[in-house]
């Protein structure tokens, strides 16, 4: 049982013997629990095993949702919540609808749906917290830029995972629903609070903004991004995992490498990738693990992804 969840519990615990008058013993048995879980992502992060991980996280999610409904403004529990859906939508719907696209066009339309659906209930999660404080914030910012403009600065380091995960999950919904002109419509905003998060934390999650950025300059070349502003932040995602992260590297070589139709990188960043041992850092095992294995389908796609 790791710390995170015997503090849950010991605070369950207390509460039952102490039974406060100041507040409910429910509620603060609730709050106890959801705090710990809350902030109990490591013992997924930590894992070798997707599968076990993607047939497990559904509950917690939904153990997150339940939560929520006895304790709605828990900005912790909310923040997880974005967290949450928006990582298992893209690892384990997102990715497998990539997977089996090419034997069952099918499948991989209605999984692409379902993570648009998964990313649009983070979306929500995101601004149901960030509105804790500022009921209409999200409409205001969405029709006023500089009412966004002022917000995005009044803003500190603690807020960067919530302003994070809103917009990754954001952008997400947005590329699975380019066809949805107001939904694109926001992907601006989205982008100018990615670029505050990277003000604000520029280390965040090992560097995870700067990932962002590879993606989002590199697959936006022709319309306003920038193949060497996308290197600059692979740059300096790189530095900042210190080596530790092979989402890095497959990234850079499935967006930048593959639109510059340079396979010798692409062949060099997808070994690179394949080459780190996960259990060098057990925190990110798991996230290692998903990156190796897309290397490995992208590295078996070589021949469509090139023209020679």
């Amino acid at each position: 049982m790791n710390r995170a969840w015997r503090g849950a519990l010991a605070g369950l615990l207390a509460v039952i013997l102490i039974a406060s008058a100041g507040c409910s013993p429910k509620k603060l048995a609730v709050r106890a629990f959801a705090n710990a879980l809350a902030s109990g992502g490591d013992v997924y992060a930590s894992d070798e095993d997707p599968e076990l991980v993607a047939a497990a996280l559904p509950f917690g999610l939904k153990t997150l949702e339940s939560l929520l409904a006895a304790d709605p403004r828990n900005r912790n529990l909310l923040t997880a919540a974005a967290s949450g859906f928006t990582q298992y939508a893209y690892a384990f719907v997102e990715q497998e609808a990539d997977f089996v696209e090419e034997s069952d066009l099918a499948r991989a339309t209605e999984l692409r749906a379902r993570a648009g659906r998964l990313y649009r209930r983070a979306l929500g999660y995101g601004w149901r917290a960030l509105e804790l404080d500022a009921p209409g914030l999200r409409q205001r910012v969405q029709s006023d830029p500089a009412a966004a403009a002022a917000w995005l600065a009044g803003l500190q380091a603690r807020d960067v995972p919530l302003l994070y995960w809103t917009a990754a999950s954001w952008a997400a919904a947005i590329s699975l629903a380019k066809q949805e002109a107001e939904l694109a419509a926001d992907l601006g905003l989205v982008e100018a609070m990615m670029h505050r998060a990277l003000a604000l934390d520029e280390g965040y999650a090992a560097g995870a903004v700067h990932e962002f950025f590879i993606v989002y300059e590199g697959s936006r070349a022709s319309v306003g991004g920038s193949f060497e502003r996308a290197r600059q932040h692979f740059e300096r995602a790189l530095a900042l995992a210190a080596g530790r992260r092979a989402g890095v590297l497959v990234s850079f070589a499935e967006t930048v490498s593959v639109a510059m139709q340079n396979r010798a990188e692409f062949a060099r960043l997808l070994d690179q990738a394949l080459a780190i041992d996960v259990d060098h850092t057990p925190e990110v095992r798991l996230a290692n693990v998903l990156a190796q294995r897309r290397a490995r389908w992208l590295r078996a796609r070589a021949d469509e992804l090139f023209v020679e």
